[in-house]
């Protein structure tokens, strides 16, 4: 994992206002890099995921992780700047990925948290080949007990309940983390069962009776020799779970 980061833009204007703000909105010294890659032989494009510092100082449950594309037009000598925040890599990988990244240059490298289980595995990569599937509609980042991330989406692809819960728990313990993912009928449904949280997760729909098939698949992934992916923050079973251990809320308001 690089902890220097440098945008490599001497010499270069901004092409656009937008340009300008995006990049002025981040700043190189805040940032610990996660995963980069930068085109070659010319170096026109450059893709970064890295955790923002600066946000654990800011408004609790902020998204802590920064996805950057930049593009550099190298006979104007100006450059785009574009970014994104999210809650997970996850989500932060399939950006990039849709804006040209190859999928296989958007990996995480360090002493991060490893995933847990196979089925973290698998729900992760499934985000990250979503391309437009999912829309973020909010999100929460816990650097404290409850250690956890959630992401809370539509799911263009559910024909039952299109309100998905993505839910990351770090175990600093164990040096792991896990991923669940939960379904609801509605966005008011879900964020009261992130308020209260005395029932289990519920399962999507689509996850009954394909268990086996998707844990052969995140077995094959795992197998594979698939990334270590971190928790947002830096310093902080086998079969698809029936619900995540019940436990107080983080306390976000709604």
């Amino acid at each position: 994992m690089t902890t220097e980061l440098g945008f490599h833009l001497d010499g270069f204007e901004p092409a656009d206002a937008v340009s300008d703000l995006a990049k002025s909105s981040v700043w190189a010294g805040d940032l610990t890099v996660l995963a980069e890659h930068h085109t070659t032989p010319n170096g026109s494009h450059s893709y970064l995921v890295a955790h923002d510092g600066s946000v654990t100082w800011g408004v609790p449950g902020e998204p802590q992780l920064v996805a950057i594309k930049i593009t550099r037009d190298l006979h104007e000598r100006t450059f785009t700047f574009e970014t994104a925040n999210h809650a997970s890599l996850a989500f932060a990988q399939n950006w990039l990925i849709d804006l040209g990244c190859p999928p296989e240059h958007a990996q995480a490298s360090g002493d991060l948290l490893k995933p847990a289980d196979d089925l973290t595995l698998w729900i992760e990569q499934q985000i990250r080949e979503s391309g437009s599937r999912y829309k973020v509609l909010d999100s929460w980042t816990s650097d404290f007990a409850p250690c956890e991330t959630w992401t809370l989406t539509r799911d263009a692809s559910a024909a039952q309940a299109p309100i998905r819960v993505f839910l990351e728990e770090g175990n600093h313990d164990a040096h792991t983390y896990t991923m669940h993912e939960g379904a609801f009928a509605d966005e008011a449904a879900a964020r009261h069962w992130m308020e209260d949280r005395s029932s289990p997760l519920p399962q999507p729909p689509d996850y009954r009776g394909e268990a086996a098939a998707r844990l052969t698949r995140a077995a094959l992934t795992r197998s594979a020799g698939a990334s270590a992916i971190p928790k947002a923050s830096l310093d902080t079973g086998n079969a698809p779970s029936t619900g995540i251990a019940q436990r107080p809320s983080p306390g976000r308001p709604m």
